[in-house]
C-alpha cells in the first residue's frame, strides 16, 4: 500500500494534509471518505482499526473500481507527515560517520560499531517534496543529506530489535538538511544540534514494507538511493549497507521512552565504502577531495541550486522524488 498527504481546502486538514492512497503506477491517487479518514497522523493513532478499510480501498484502486480518484498532476503533495510527534535521526552508515567526523577534526566514538548515534530534530513544519529549501545565509553552509526513513506505530518502552519490525508502518525518503558551518559550535557546547538542523524534507509517497517485497529485509532497504545536484548525477550508494538496521534504531530510541504513533526515524546519510558509487551529501565529497588532493573544490548549496533524491527500480520511482530548489530568504 502507498500513502501520501495532499493539500486540502478543508480547514481541519490544512496543517496535516488530506490522506490519500496512491496507485502502484504512481499516476493516480484515491480520495478517501473524510468521515472515516482525515490525516495520516490521525490514522496512525488507530492504524490497526483503519487498516482493513484502507486495504479494501487499495484493492479497488488497483482494480480500477474506485471512483473518487485524481491524477497525481492535479494535486499538491505535502510531506506524508507535515508534522509529527517526533523526528529521530540516526547515523547508521559508518562510512558517513567517519568522513564527517574527519571533516570537522573530531574522533569517532569508541563504541561506534556497537551503539547507534541519534539526535532528536525538528518535527513540526516538515517540508514537502517540492517545496523550496530556505537558505538564510550563504555562510551557514547548507548541505543536503539523502536518507531512508520509517514511520512507526506506537513503540513500547524497552522494545528490542527482534520485536521492532511489527512497529514499522511506512518507509519513505528524507532530505535531512544540514547547516554545516553552524554545527561545530553547537556540538562543542555539549548540548547538540539545534540551528544546524532545520526542518527536513520528505518524499511524496510513503509505502508499507510489504510493498517493497524482497528489497525490504532485515530492517533495511536494499536499493540504491540516487541523488542529483543541478541535474547531474551525484551518487547512488545502496541503502542496504546500513550498519545498524531500523530494528536496531528503534531499540535504541525506545531504551528510555515509548515512541508515539507517527514517530519518524531516519537512517542517516546513505553512504558506502565504495567511493565509485558517489555520495549522498556535500560534506562527504568535500572530505574525499581533501583526502585525495588536499584541496576542496565542492561548494555548499547556493541560491537556485536544485537537489533531487529518488529510489528507482525497474523504471518505477518507488517513493516519488524529492525535488527541491534552494531559495535565499529575505531577512526582515
Amino acid at each position: 500500500m502507498i500513502v501520501a498527504s495532499i493539500e486540502s481546502s478543508l480547514p481541519k486538514l490544512t496543517l496535516d494534509g488530506e490522506l490519500v492512497l496512491v496507485h502502484p503506477h504512481r499516476e493516480t491517487v484515491a480520495l478517501l471518505p473524510k468521515e472515516i479518514f482525515s490525516s495520516l497522523r490521525e490514522t496512525l493513532d488507530s492504524w490497526e482499526d483503519h487498516l482493513p478499510k484502507l486495504l479494501e480501498i487499495d484493492k479497488k484502486l488497483r482494480a480500477g473500481s474506485w471512483s473518487e480518484t485524481r491524477a497525481v498532476s492535479e494535486v499538491r503533495f505535502k510531506a506524508p507527515l507535515p508534522r509529527s510527534w517526533a523526528f529521530l535521526d540516526g547515523s547508521a552508515f559508518i562510512q558517513h560517520v567517519l568522513l564527517v567526523r574527519k571533516a570537522r577534526g573530531a574522533a569517532a566514538p569508541e563504541d561506534l560499531l556497537t551503539v547507534p548515534l541519534m539526535y532528536q530534530g525538528a518535527s513540526d513544519n516538515l517540508i514537502g517534496p517540492y517545496e523550496d529549501m530556505p537558505l538564510r545565509a550563504q555562510s551557514d553552509g547548507m548541505d543536503f543529506e539523502s536518507e531512508v526513513g520509517v514511520i512507526t506505530g506506537p513503540v513500547p518502552l524497552g522494545t528490542k530489535a527482534m520485536d521492532a519490525d511489527k512497529h514499522i508502518r511506512l518507509v519513505l525518503l528524507i532530505n535531512d538538511i544540514s547547516l554545516r558551518e553552524l554545527i561545530p559550535r553547537e556540538l562543542a557546547t555539549g548540548f547538540g544540534f539545534f540551528h544546524g538542523k532545520p526542518p527536513s524534507s520528505f518524499s511524496p509517497f510513503a509505502v508499507t514494507p510489504d510493498e517493497l517485497g524482497a528489497d525490504w529485509r532485515g530492517g533495511r532497504l536494499h536499493l540504491p538511493v540516487t541523488t542529483r545536484l543541478n541535474g547531474a548525477h551525484f551518487g547512488h550508494p545502496n541503502a542496504g549497507e546500513m550498519h545498524f538496521s531500523f530494528h536496531d534504531l528503534i531499540e535504541y530510541a525506545a531504551t528510555t521512552r515509548p515512541l508515539s504513533a507517527g514517530t519518524i526515524l531516519g537512517s542517516g546519510t546513505v553512504s558506502n565504502k565504495e567511493e565509485a558509487v558517489g555520495s549522498s551529501c556535500l560534506v562527504e565529497r568535500r572530505m574525499l577531495e581533501k583526502i585525495q588532493s588536499g584541496t576542496i573544490s565542492t561548494r555548499y548549496l547556493h541560491d537556485g541550486d536544485t537537489v533531487e533524491i529518488s529510489v528507482i527500480k525497474d523504471g518505477v520511482n518507488i517513493f516519488g522524488s524529492i525535488h527541491q530548489t534552494v531559495r535565499q530568504i529575505k531577512q526582515s
